[in-house]
């Protein structure tokens, strides 16, 4: 499930049907419980010693560095170990001119899996984060796998970007095969590169290591607000710990089902990119006069459909395919500040000048291992979680029958994923996430209601699942990740919970933040 950062779910101990059980025949899972809970104890003896950030995470004065060492598996806590990257920005303890008292650390997950959350600190010098930034110290890290966190990689990133490719929304047979050959080649990539240790790259595993950085924190408790994917080990973090929950905030949220982790809320992803596309196509109508691709949302399509097939005869600026093209409108997806500058420059290059397009849809080489070491962790984690169909019957069944009614995402998404059906290695059945009244303080759930990359009835799965949760819904809104965005009775929400403990009422609403404003391409 690609999530917010990418352009971002599980009752008792059941862990893995894989874990390596302990001497003597425990329970599997009793292992890195222990093995947690050994790490933790020695994270809280340790620290982080924060100081400077080195060159390459390069950021203002205030933001500071350091590392926390976990296990590699949990199971084996004095086996190998590795070591993740943290940052922090202090707590200013002043809202305006008023003193403010330190409530903690606030760890922050963005998504993923795969997105680093290394420059979250610096988003307290935002007007709507600042109260939240006096009372805590904002902490972000890189999980394992990212960055420098022990890094993954699958291929080259060199050969990350092939140049312009074709997008079919119904592809043929033979183009199938091409696929399948590709994905094959990338999960043996993933061994070969990486090793056989990166079965231990996994969303359980994020979930413990989030516990060990409680304790470098020097926390007894946790306060966490995750985004996206982060929703879903966050969940998992409740599940496992819950007497080590303080506060936690779920943005955007990944439906915990285990039955839909993750195929098949894949699926369930492309169906509500199609409704999200087509608001984009809606609002593009409404602004025709700005951008000529049609009066209804069908002629904007036809417009879109246009560009494609000239791209397919000849790519803009020689880099840029219908692949490329739907990548990039794949973003409006996720969030609408991109629909300004997408309408514009789809209508630019059917004017004839191709450069908005080169610009937002090209490839940045300089990016390449990035977004390779991403799509590796990503690949890494979804693959391991879960299990998978294994046979291309079922992909080609059920991905074949979504295209006919949402053609938009439905094959891209089945091709980012599809490396998991011939994962070389063994797969976990996911956690059963459900907690008792009591168990688990109250958390807050924040959600659009028309999210594409997690649809609303994850977080309506979710609320139900963790008991005396709060749900505060954005209405007819899509835009992923809402909460210290645009939407004022959102913000007011969070700043509630997170500055008082306070929770909303059920059924807590608010109305939509507004459209963004029609912006022309800049001439030529």
């Amino acid at each position: 499930m690609r999530a917010t950062v990418l352009h971002g779910t599980a009752g008792a101990l059941l862990l893995t049907a894989v874990a390596a059980a302990p001497a003597g025949g425990a329970p599997p899972g009793l292992a890195e419980r222990h093995g947690t809970a050994v790490a933790a104890a020695r994270a809280a003896a340790d620290g982080i010693r924060f100081g400077t950030c080195s060159e390459d995470q390069d950021g203002p004065g205030t933001l500071q560095c350091g590392t926390v060492t976990v296990p590699l598996d949990y199971a084996h806590p004095d086996g190998k170990r590795i070591e993740l990257t943290v940052s922090r920005v202090k707590a200013t303890g002043k809202d305006g001119g008023r003193p403010v008292p330190r409530q903690g650390s606030l760890v922050f997950n963005p998504g993923g899996p795969g997105a680093s959350g290394m420059y979250f600190p610096l988003i307290g010098m935002v007007p709507e984060w600042k109260r939240i930034a006096a009372a805590y110290d904002l902490i972000g890290y890189a999980p394992r796998g990212v960055g420098r966190s022990a890094p993954l990689s699958c291929q080259d990133p060199k050969t990350l970007h092939r140049g312009p490719a074709p997008a079919p929304a119904h592809p043929s047979q033979s183009y199938k095969k091409e696929r399948i050959a590709r994905a094959k080649a990338y999960a043996r990539g993933c061994v070969e590169r990486s090793g056989r240790t990166i079965r231990h790259f996994s969303s359980l595993n994020n979930a413990r290591d989030l516990d060990v950085l409680r304790a470098a924190l020097g926390e007894r408790r946790l306060t966490f607000m995750g985004a996206s994917y982060g929703t879903y080990f966050g969940a998992l973090y409740a599940e496992l710990f819950p007497s080590h929950v303080r506060r936690m905030v779920l943005d955007s949220v990944v439906n915990p089902d285990p039955a839909k982790v993750w195929y098949r809320n894949n699926l369930d992803q492309s169906a509500a990119f199609e409704r999200r596309w087509a608001d984009f196509r809606a609002w593009t109508a409404r602004h025709d006069a700005v951008y000529g691709l049609g009066r209804t949302p069908e002629e904007v399509r036809r417009s879109y459909e246009r560009a494609k097939a000239r791209l397919a005869a000849e790519p803009a600026g020689g880099v840029v395919g219908p692949a490329q093209l739907q990548g990039a409108f794949l973003d409006t997806g996720y969030y609408d500040d991109y629909w300004p500058q997408r309408a514009a420059a789809l209508s630019a290059y059917l004017k004839g000048d191709p450069k908005p397009l080169v610009r937002q849809a090209g490839p940045h080489p300089d990016a390449a291992q990035e977004q390779e070491n991403g799509k590796a962790v990503y690949t890494a984690v979804e693959c391991n979680d879960a299990p998978w169909p294994r046979d291309w019957h079922t992909w080609d069944r059920d991905h074949t029958r979504q295209a006919r009614v949402a053609p938009f995402e439905t094959w891209s998404n089945a091709w980012t994923n599809l490396p998991c059906a011939y994962w070389p290695l063994p797969r976990r059945r996911p956690l059963d996430v459900r907690t008792v009244p009591g168990e688990l303080p109250p958390t807050l759930l924040l959600a659009a209601e028309r999210d594409a990359a997690t649809p609303y009835a994850g977080a309506l799965e979710m609320h139900r699942r963790l008991a005396g949760s709060a749900l505060v819904t954005e209405r007819g809104a899509g835009t992923h990740g809402v909460g210290g965005g645009p939407n004022a009775c959102v913000n007011a929400h969070l700043d509630a919970y997170l500055l008082r403990g306070r929770v909303p009422a059920p059924g807590a609403a608010c109305a939509p933040h507004r459209e963004p404003t029609p912006a022309p391409a800049p001439a030529p």
